[in-house]
């Protein structure tokens, strides 16, 4: 019988999360912007409290084919 493998509740996946101000920072080195609707939806998101998944979800409603 095959040995199962244990989850170890990690995603396996290496690597850290930077918040809004660093990206925003490292973006601004890269010459990228972001949109006015772009910095009013991650507002919104902010104000309401998103968690990361719904966030995306928000992103890819407003981004998805019809």
């Amino acid at each position: 019988m095959p040995k199962q493998k244990r989850s170890t509740g990690k995603s396996g996946k290496a690597g850290f999360v930077i918040g809004r101000a660093g990206f925003a920072k490292i973006s601004s080195v890269e010459g990228i912007r972001l949109k006015p609707a772009m910095e009013k939806r991650a507002d919104e998101a902010g104000k309401k409290g998103l968690s990361p998944e719904e966030y995306r979800k928000v992103i890819i409603r407003t981004y998805r084919k019809a």
